[in-house]
């Protein structure tokens, strides 16, 4: 394992993103955008449907030509390269495995084409069946592993090539919360062995702020902040950000999380009317779900344990709410309404069986 380790190490490079605008007749898929990620790193890009973020990813992995601006992955310029020289690794949430050939031969592939020698082949193979947990599987077929191991499988094919890159389009999307949580915990442990700069397209908040190292949150073709989970949480650029990082309420004309939501017992010019619907004890902490009394809209808030015995609420009783005199809060114009409800385009997207990727 260690010999891939390093070889894998030696071959990463990071990626930038200039400029880059992409347009499928008079739909603007992407607007000026610019990124960089960072050597070695683990990026996500985390948006809503129609929001662009695979069509970043497919752009930088030249499986789509921008209408404007360049990617560079480790300074060059990859406009005038072909794919199959790019050097990059996918992994698909529908990964296309030749289902007639073994876990072994499905690795071994991409070396199998690169004429590599039988010996060098067979070692590589065996190196990352290994690194990614599939000993003793080889000689099985696609239909005879589970979901995780396919994927698994998948990561391993996409390594065997050693890319300068690798590119994963919501990889663990077609799994249940389960296998998901464990893969992406698994991604990471491999990721902190190989550091081959890798970005991950999801829409899932959890999983990007559980493994990214960087997140890169886009809505509607632009990048509205690029940042790690911390920053994104605490100190959100806009009102999109932060309802789509995190949950929130609306109160009183501003948005503020759960843990900055404050009850009272009685009422405040500035706060909010509401009825106690459910309180949910979790030992350390607990969650109030109430209901606003102007129009029954939902809130809740995440309180300490000492809270909620001071507050002794109750179902049905009357309280008030307000932000935390230290919140983080963002004006709620209404945009987020919406804002989550983008359509993807009509736009043929190749699927990895079509000629022209890499493999």
């Amino acid at each position: 394992m260690t010999d891939i380790t390093e070889n894998l190490k030696a071959v990463s490079h990071g990626i930038e993103v200039r400029d880059v605008s992409k347009n499928f007749g008079d739909f603007q898929a992407l607007e000026d955008v610019n990124l960089i990620v960072p050597d070695g790193s683990m990026t996500a890009l985390l948006g809503p449907s129609g929001s662009g973020k695979s069509t970043l990813l497919r752009t930088i992995a030249g499986l789509e030509t921008p209408t404007t601006g360049s990617v560079l992955i480790g300074g060059e310029d990859q406009a005038k390269k072909p794919v199959r020289t790019r050097n990059v690794g996918f992994v698909f949430q529908h990964y296309a495995a030749f289902k007639h050939m073994t876990v072994f031969d499905n690795i071994a592939f991409g070396l199998k084409v690169r004429k590599w020698k039988k010996d060098k082949v067979r070692a590589r193979v065996n190196e990352l069946i290994e690194l990614v947990q599939l000993t003793g599987l080889g000689g099985r077929y696609p239909s005879q592993l589970s979901g995780g191991q396919r994927q698994r499988m998948a990561l391993a094919r996409a390594l065997a090539v050693e890319p300068s890159v690798l590119l994963l389009d919501e990889p663990f999307g077609a799994l249940d919360a389960k296998v998901r949580k464990d893969l992406r915990t698994w991604l990471r442990r491999l990721h902190d062995e190989v550091h081959v700069t890798t970005i991950f397209v999801t829409h899932d908040q959890e999983e990007a702020m559980d493994i990214a190292e960087q997140i890169v949150v886009m809505n509607e073709g632009k990048i509205e902040q690029t940042g790690s989970a911390t920053d994104l949480y605490d100190e959100p650029a806009n009102e999109f950000v932060m309802g789509f990082v995190g949950e929130v309420n609306s109160l009183g004309g501003k948005l503020v999380r759960p843990h900055d939501t404050e009850i009272l017992p009685v009422e405040t010019p500035d706060s909010v009317a509401v009825t106690i619907d459910r309180v949910v004890r979790l030992g350390f902490s607990g969650r109030v779900e109430m209901l606003t009394a102007n129009g029954g809209q939902e809130v809740w808030a995440q309180l300490t344990r000492s809270e909620l015995e001071t507050l002794d609420l109750e179902p049905g009783s009357r309280a008030y709410v307000r932000p935390r005199p230290d919140a983080v809060t963002r004006e709620d114009t209404g945009a987020l309404d919406d804002a989550f409800k983008e359509e993807s385009p009509a736009i043929h997207r190749p699927t990895p069986a079509e000629p022209g990727l890499p493999v």
